[in-house]
């Protein structure tokens, strides 16, 4: 499908659109679960809120499916993967503790739809073999 200039498949609703949406989605979990967890531990050692966000960042950053991604440093089953992905709605427990529930409900409507659209990723995930 050809789309005009300076549009690309994601604002035209293209096919590619629904197939960005889960990454959009997954994304902006990882991103909140980054920022409101440590937030959360703000009160606690500075030790324990650091090793949050390196459980959030660190594991997602080594492990991978091969397959997934482009570029994998160490190849892992696909339920590694999909149990890596569901880490992220800490991102829920840690907006709820810190932020106001007008922040915190859009957090949870994210983190609710996030495993709903993976689940076509998933699926491919699980019946794959590192």
């Amino acid at each position: 499908m050809a789309y005009p200039a300076g549009a690309d498949a994601l604002s035209a609703g293209g096919p590619a659109a629904s197939a960005r949406l889960p990454d959009a989605l997954r994304f902006l979990t990882e991103l909140v679960a980054g920022v409101a967890a440590p937030w959360a531990l703000a009160g606690v050692p500075l030790r324990l809120s650091a090793a949050a966000l390196l459980v959030l960042i660190g594991p997602p950053t080594l492990l991978a499916t091969p397959g997934d991604k482009k570029q994998v440093l160490v190849p892992v089953p696909g339920y590694v993967t999909v149990g890596l992905v569901l880490l992220q709605p800490a991102a829920v427990a840690g907006a709820w503790a810190v932020w106001p529930s007008r922040a915190a409900v859009p957090v949870t409507v994210l983190a609710a739809a996030c495993p709903v659209t993976e689940r076509p990723r998933w699926r491919r995930l699980l019946a794959a073999r590192p």
